[in-house]
């Protein structure tokens, strides 16, 4: 399992049900709880809120250290470990990054620069793709890459989508699906709404696609010598990497995934002093991105980076203005009407899993009058991730989503494009290799059929 509660530490205290968006979590109060495999999603939530823990202090280093074992934690780890945990595979990483036959290449979602440095003793949500970059290439990765600029081509091919099934008469509301425990969920409990999903890949899978494909031309060499690593706010997304339909490529389009939490102790395990690292730049052409490849980290921002460009290819003039702030918010279900030229744009925006059922449901009655929907599983989206540090006070939780939120909106406004068309390698790209947004090219490395059992 991705996720899952260790039976000798669980306490019984259900909290973790309480915020398990799938209601995948059973047993009795006071007893060890387990996960029904059948409705997790692996959102990590669970891991995000688990109370119940081994330690040196409390329960011995014996204890503490096979539980440690058990898990492939680094021995450098000393922090309390928790029944509710997720999948570590740094030892993955390290046999990639020791073989001389392999070309490594990582990239970093976006939530993942707003957060990382809070395992290092920064303040909530403080910014830190330079240091960033700069941990990633010290640990030895032969390119450092950003899920940003997949995120930028999401953006050309899911807007492309969405802009012909509007005005071609396809399937509508069109779902995102960037976010795989939506998707899982989706799977799950209403597989008869698969078509209304869009047929992107996430901007992870994309990524690895486009590195084990054009990257590896770029390198002058192939696929098979690629191992694609990425770096998620996420816990889902390694169940997202190991889908059997996710190989486009010609191989496996990630290789590995590793959480926020997972990086900060690797760095940790190299004795790499984050505080000491000089800011670095991501490599190029696949590390430049847009604030709107940024934004992706938010709930709203996948929505507004798609307005953005959607706009301008409606319309083909500038949009009045780039923050549509309309369609931010951190709560429940959000609906937008947006005049885009002749066109009134009707867009819903879903935060947090347990507000998606009554959408669909009146979806499904004939009662939802969209265009376009965006659902995050987490509570304010990938900064917000079950992946991401974990906050051991309740009391900081909220805090510390604000911080990361307001991060990444100030790390949009200081970037010089902030619209994913206009990012001169998201051009390059489609000039040299996929052609054009929905191409035969693109539809064959980029998009997917979901509701694979």
């Amino acid at each position: 399992m991705i996720v899952a509660i260790d039976q000798n530490l669980c306490t019984g205290c259900r909290e973790c049900a309480e915020v398990c968006p799938a209601y995948a979590i059973v047993g009795e109060q006071g007893k060890p709880q387990t996960i029904d495999t059948s409705r997790c999603v692996m959102c990590g939530q669970c891991v995000q809120k688990c109370k119940s823990y081994v330690s040196i202090l409390t329960h011995g280093k014996d204890a503490y250290e096979k539980v440690k074992k058990e898990r492939n934690i680094p021995d450098c780890v000393q922090e309390p470990l928790f029944a509710a945990h997720a999948v570590c595979n740094i030892d993955k990483v390290n046999a990639a990054l020791a073989d001389p036959e392999k070309l490594t290449m990582v990239q970093c979602a976006p939530a993942v620069r707003v957060a990382i440095a809070e395992e290092f003793g920064a303040d909530l949500g403080t910014l830190a793709p330079g240091k960033l970059a700069a941990a990633l290439r010290k640990i030895g990765f032969d390119r450092v890459y950003d899920t940003n600029f997949p995120a930028d081509v999401t953006i050309m091919e899911e807007g492309t989508e969405l802009i012909k099934r509007v005005t071609q008469g396809g399937v509508l509301p069109m779902f995102t699906s960037c976010c795989p425990a939506w998707v899982k969920f989706m799977e799950n409990t209403y597989p008869e709404i698969k078509d209304h999903l869009s047929s992107c890949k996430s901007p992870q899978q994309m990524g690895g696609a486009i590195f084990k494909t054009y990257g590896a031309e770029l390198e002058g060499t192939d696929g098979s010598k690629v191992f694609s690593v990425s770096v998620m706010p996420c816990t889902c997304k390694e169940f997202e990497c190991e889908r059997p339909e996710m190989k486009d490529s010609g191989y496996r389009d990630v290789d590995v995934v590793m959480t926020t939490r997972d990086l900060a102790w690797l760095i940790k395990s190299k004795n790499i002093d984050w505080d000491a690292l000089a800011e670095e730049e991501f490599d190029q052409p696949l590390g430049l991105y847009t604030g709107a490849g940024t934004i992706f980290g938010v709930t709203g921002g996948v929505m507004e980076a798609a307005i953005r460009t959607g706009y301008e290819l409606i319309t083909g003039q500038p949009i009045p203005d780039v923050e549509v702030t309309a369609v931010r918010g951190t709560e429940g279900f959000r609906v937008s009407h947006l005049k885009v030229g002749d066109l009134t744009l009707k867009v819903g925006v879903v935060t947090g899993l347990k507000n998606v059922v009554p959408v669909i449901e009146a979806m499904k009655a004939g009662q939802l009058d969209l265009h376009f929907i965006e659902v995050m599983t987490c509570p304010e989206g990938c900064v917000s991730g079950g992946g991401q540090p974990k906050l051991l006070m309740d009391t900081d939780r909220a805090e510390a989503y604000a911080a990361r939120r307001k991060a990444t909106f100030d790390h949009d406004k200081e970037l010089p494009y902030r619209k994913s068309h206009e990012n001169p390698a998201i051009k390059k790209i489609y000039d040299e290799f996929l052609k054009e947004p929905n191409g035969p090219i693109a539809h064959h490395l980029l998009h997917t059929k979901y509701c694979i059992k």
